[in-house]
């Protein structure tokens, strides 16, 4: 790429959107958050995104640069072969020909991927996983997904559905997963999970970084929920070891931040679970709530060199 070429790259969530200019080697030249008002339905969605990538590359063009390709992430299954977001409940998305409308709108060739699988994508190339080969990613907050990526890759899998570890299953007849299978990891150790077990045992609504941080000054009840949540969230990752042998398990989402009160015993608690499997190296993510549209911009440039 030229020193003045950049790609247009979009992170959309179900409440907002995280917007860059990047150039090839991952700079963020400029970023932008817009509301994506899902509520408004998908039809507006699209508008808004294609609306706001439409405005990138004209904001890129008026400072001089040239916007080379497009890249958006969004939730739910994706369909990155044909470019087409299958289905997403936090907003809407019904089999979406995305990355065709945007190509038609904008002119420039474009990229679509999923929210998560990007930010494994650039956390394995550009952040905590940038030097091992083999990486897997797993975002803790609402729910639980993952990506695999090998040689800066990320698998995608036949259906677009690759890397929901949330659903893996670790406690048969456990709490209802939204999935409607009781028992998935998501159900018992995602930040949501957390704060649902708490407030139902306490009577009183609370969020996992409050549990957290009741369990850490000790109290009881907190430091049951919590260890409940690490030994469930540790058989999860032992799965999750057992089918992709990566090097490195880099944790992001909200549930990272909890820090040391997280990792110090989830390593234990990984540690105990290894038997042949080598241990993988369990860091927390280093790019925050960036990861995903950087990500996007990593699938734009890929998507060009291919």
């Amino acid at each position: 790429m030229r020193s003045a070429d950049v790609v247009v790259a979009l992170d959309v969530g179900g409440t907002g959107m995280k917007c860059a200019l990047v150039r090839g080697d991952g700079t963020v030249l400029h970023a932008e958050r817009h509301p994506t008002d899902a509520g408004r339905g998908p039809d507006a969605v699209v508008d808004t995104v294609l609306g706001v990538a439409e405005g990138l590359a004209g904001k890129a063009r008026a400072d001089g640069l040239d916007p080379v390709a497009v890249g958006i992430a969004v939730p739910g299954v994706i369909d990155e072969a044909r470019g087409i977001a299958v289905w997403s409940a936090n907003v809407g998305f019904r089999d979406v020909p995305l990355r065709d409308l945007a190509q038609d709108r904008l002119g420039l060739p474009t990229a679509l991927g999923h929210d998560v699988r990007a930010g494994g994508l650039a956390e394995a190339r550009l952040g905590a996983g940038r030097d091992a080969g083999h990486v897997l990613f797993v975002a803790i907050g609402t729910g639980i997904a993952a990506a695999h990526v090998v040689a800066g890759t990320a698998a995608f899998g036949a259906h677009g559905a690759a890397g929901e570890i949330g659903h893996i299953l670790v406690r048969p007849g456990g709490p209802p997963c939204g999935c409607g299978r009781p028992g998935c990891l998501e159900a018992v150790a995602s930040a949501s999970a957390i704060g649902r077990r708490y407030s139902a045992l306490a009577g009183v609504p609370t969020s996992a970084a409050e549990v957290a941080d009741r369990a850490a000054a000790g109290e009881p009840l907190a430091a049951d929920v919590w260890r409940e949540a690490v030994e469930a969230l540790a058989d999860g990752l032992a799965t999750g070891q057992a089918l992709y042998d990566v090097e490195t398990v880099v944790l992001g989402g909200g549930l990272a931040r909890a820090g040391a009160r997280l990792f110090d015993p989830l390593r234990a608690a990984l540690h105990e679970r290894m038997t042949f499997h080598r241990e993988p190296r369990l860091v927390a993510a280093a790019l925050g709530d960036e990861a995903g549209c950087l990500g996007a911009a990593l699938l734009a440039l890929d998507s060009m060199e291919k």
